[in-house]
């Protein structure tokens, strides 16, 4: 009865432990399947602008090699630059989301994708000297496009509004079980105190 009267006052579920004592409690914490989802989704993201940067990294090295191609190798490291920055912001650094309060919205994160993605397909090798090279430029930008996109619609869909409101929804049952928890030793801590006594 008293357990489904804290469940009811803090929105944690309260299960009762294996101790024989009736008093300890364990609280179950459940994880927001949507949430995991974005975080997921946030993986692939980060893990596509990864490889831009390398594909970026290995097409600015080819270029600096040689001087007819240089210009080509300076984009690229513009390139790389970006890329690393997406990857930053997919990671929600609060220190970025601060200064680039944009990028907190979704449709500006996939905005900015989709720049990194072009910028990795800009100046493709037109020669066929390296097409190792270029094919990877492809998936790299193809990948990151795809998140891009993704991203913009789902900013349109005011998904990333509905995340954060269950990021705050999460971050304040966190703290009412730590809450709970800490109440729970205490009470312990006092019923055995009154029990030596």
């Amino acid at each position: 009865m008293a357990r489904e009267e804290d469940e009811e006052n803090s929105g944690v579920p309260v299960l009762p432990t294996s101790s024989s004592s009736s008093s300890t409690r364990r609280v179950e914490r459940r994880a927001d399947p949507f949430l995991i989802v974005c975080r997921c989704f946030s993986l692939i993201t980060s893990l596509a602008a990864i490889l831009c940067v390398a594909v970026n990294v290995l097409s600015a090295v080819r270029s600096f090699k040689n001087p007819n191609t240089i210009f080509d190798g300076i984009f690229r490291c513009y390139a790389v630059l970006i890329a690393i920055f997406v990857v930053l912001v997919e990671t929600e650094w609060s220190f970025i989301i601060k200064f680039w309060q944009v990028l907190e919205y979704w449709a500006g994160r996939g905005m900015l994708q989709i720049f990194a993605a072009v910028m990795t397909r800009a100046f493709p090798d037109y020669n066929g000297e390296r097409k190792d090279l270029v094919i990877l430029q492809n998936i790299a930008c193809y990948l990151l496009l795809s998140c891009g996109v993704v991203y913009v619609i789902s900013g349109v869909l005011c998904v990333g509004f509905l995340k954060r409101r269950r990021q705050k929804q999460e971050i304040t049952r966190e703290q009412a079980a730590k809450d709970l928890e800490e109440l729970e030793r205490r009470r312990e801590e006092l019923e055995q105190l009154l029990v030596t006594e």
